[in-house]
């Protein structure tokens, strides 16, 4: 049995704690918290809690710890001082500050000889593989990468911009695809889009008693770097009707790559890769909990410092043994 912890138990953390009882050949085996470890029912979680601050007196109780922090603040110190103690992973998805943070977390892993896997789950993780997949396999086409579409979903650092804006209690944006330009990617077209072109937003927003509404609207659709350069619809709100039809967080995605293959142009050829998420915290940790088992065989084999899921073998994510692989899925 793989001793599975967990560091942080916000909605990743739960997710995490579902997903490990999902794999027969793992065991939750505690909780770390910067909460009162009280707060949280050992009993429910079925696995003890302590202070993140002790993580250092449990490291001999668990295999792989699974970081499940907020990428913006608590991963970048979070997984370099961890790896120092534990074999450790987490879904890190600032993408500009990828290979800044490969660089701390190999440097702590490999001084004191831990194994640690950054940046997984299912972008950056597994869209990250099917880009690389497509671009290798098709590499003659007039746009260098592949397309990305993202959603329908729930955008939680958009809806946390929203939540910020003065007169708003609460609020959720969907990221949602053009169908449009998907198909014309889809029909073998080379598309140069705009952000415009390849999504809308849709908001869902209460307001405060008596706020402006039309300020906060205003407000929404003119913010730079999330909803200025998208066609973005504002819909006002009860705080019920909020949390009957918009407490769920579904999500996903597809990557697409077409290609030409032989000597001729009209040998076109498509490749793609599409996820569809009724809860992106659980099916981000049934990600991590299967390459959480792959860190544990590589501790194993004592394949030190930091890894991406570039460098995961497909084998090493599956319970069965090579022999079954090979017979069932090859």
């Amino acid at each position: 049995m793989i001793r599975i912890g967990i560091a942080g138990y916000g909605n990743l953390g739960k997710g995490v704690a579902l997903a490990v009882r999902k794999n027969p050949d793992m065991r939750l085996a505690g909780v770390l918290t910067r909460r009162d470890p009280s707060q949280l029912s050992s009993s429910e979680i079925g696995a003890p809690v302590w202070p993140l601050g002790d993580a250092a007196l449990h490291a001999k109780d668990i295999d792989v710890l699974i970081l499940c922090g907020g990428s913006a603040t608590d991963l970048p110190g979070m997984t370099p001082a961890l790896a120092r103690d534990y074999h450790v992973i987490d879904s890190f998805d600032t993408h500009a500050s990828i290979p800044d943070h490969f660089a701390k977390v190999d440097q702590a892993s490999t001084e004191t000889g831990h194994v640690a896997l950054i940046s997984c789950g299912w972008d950056p993780g597994l869209f990250s593989i099917a880009r690389l997949f497509a671009q290798s396999i098709l590499p003659d086409a007039e746009n260098p990468d592949s397309y990305m579409f993202w959603g329908p979903g729930v955008s939680q650092g958009h809806s946390d911009a929203v939540r910020r804006i003065p007169g708003v209690i609460d609020a959720r944006q969907y990221t949602i695809p053009v169908e449009t330009a998907i198909e014309e990617v889809r029909n073998g077209g080379y598309p140069k889009f705009t952000p415009r072109q390849k999504h809308k937003r849709v908001c869902y927003v209460v307001a405060e008693a008596g706020a402006d509404k039309k300020s906060i609207e205003t407000a929404i659709k003119e913010m730079p770097n999330y909803f200025s350069d998208y066609d973005t619809t504002v819909n006002f709100v009860s705080l019920e009707e909020l949390h009957e039809k918009h407490r769920g967080l579904p999500h996903g995605g597809t990557v697409i790559r077409t290609g030409r293959t032989g000597n001729t142009e009209e040998h076109r050829e498509t490749i793609e890769f599409k996820l569809s998420l009724d809860s992106n915290p659980e099916f981000t940790a049934s990600v991590l909990c299967a390459y959480a088992r792959a860190v544990y065989r590589l501790s194993l084999r004592k394949c030190f410092g930091c890894k991406t899921v570039f460098d995961i073998a497909p084998a090493d994510l599956s319970p069965l043994s090579g022999e079954e692989i090979r017979a069932k899925l090859l």
